[in-house]
């Protein structure tokens, strides 16, 4: 059996002094899909931090694509990175620059250097997220779901094994959510583990997947009959979320109108 993409055990999560999580066992394997679910402040941010560096783990054994995160050294920090994609709520595109662009300049700080590679590449990545018609577009000239759909061809980039994805669906609507959710299963399928964190318990009803809670600073598997109850009470899920909202939360690293 291959190695595991992500193994923790034991791992401890601070943040500020702080404990977030702790006693964090894990193992996440090629083609998973897991949704990590919880109140904002309860660590689905920090935990996602962790597993591309940002975060120290301070305690316990956790590997990430073959990295020791508690000896990792900072200038293989980048070379961990280049194996992830990394898919944030709120884009983070280069707006002064168009989508073939904000890809180019991906590709050519990653080493890619030839320019007939370089343009096959994005577009594959295009074509891959429906988009292959809007390389010459800008930022500003896109929905929310078509930009989250450029920094999901962002993400896959360099075929990365494992894809974070943070709250991806957060700032857009039902319907195009739905088309993003369904677009990450769609790579995921293919072979690439996907982690994504979520306030929507519905999503594992209509897209399978392994359901990690996070609460009581612990990160626990998640019933999926305890989720189906969720999804059919939305508003009783919503309304602990909110509550949290006054709490605390954790941000990344680093719309006018929707469509998808």
């Amino acid at each position: 059996m291959e190695e595991p993409l992500i193994r923790y055990e034991g791992v401890e999560i601070k943040q500020q002094e702080l404990t977030v999580l702790r006693n964090v066992d894990l193992e996440v394997r090629k083609g998973e899909f897991l949704y990590v679910m919880g109140k904002v402040g309860s660590g689905k941010s920090s935990f996602l931090k962790t597993v591309y560096a940002e975060l120290p783990v301070v305690a316990g054994k956790a590997t990430v694509m073959g990295y020791d995160l508690r000896k990792i050294r900072q200038k293989h920090v980048p070379a961990l990175r280049k194996k992830l994609g990394i898919v944030f709520q709120d884009f983070r595109l280069l707006t002064d620059r168009s989508v073939y662009d904000n890809l180019y300049f991906v590709l050519r700080a990653t080493g890619w250097k030839e320019k007939v590679q370089i343009n096959r590449r994005i577009e594959d990545v295009l074509k891959l997220v429906g988009m292959e018609n809007k390389g010459y577009k800008f930022p500003n000239e896109l929905s929310g779901g078509e930009q989250q759909r450029i920094v999901i061809a962002r993400a896959v980039l360099n075929s990365p094994a494992l894809i974070l994805a943070d709250e991806p669906t957060g700032n857009l609507d039902p319907d195009t959510g739905r088309r993003i959710v369904e677009l990450l299963h769609s790579i995921s399928k293919r072979g690439t583990a996907v982690i994504m964190t979520t306030h929507n318990p519905a999503w594992i009803q209509e897209y399978p997947g392994i359901m990690l809670r996070c609460q009581d600073h612990l990160l626990s598997v998640f019933p999926a009959k305890d989720a189906a109850e969720k999804s059919e009470s939305p508003a009783s899920f919503s309304e602990s979320a909110a509550t949290s909202e006054e709490a605390a939360g954790s941000n990344g690293v680093g719309q006018a109108e929707t469509g998808a």
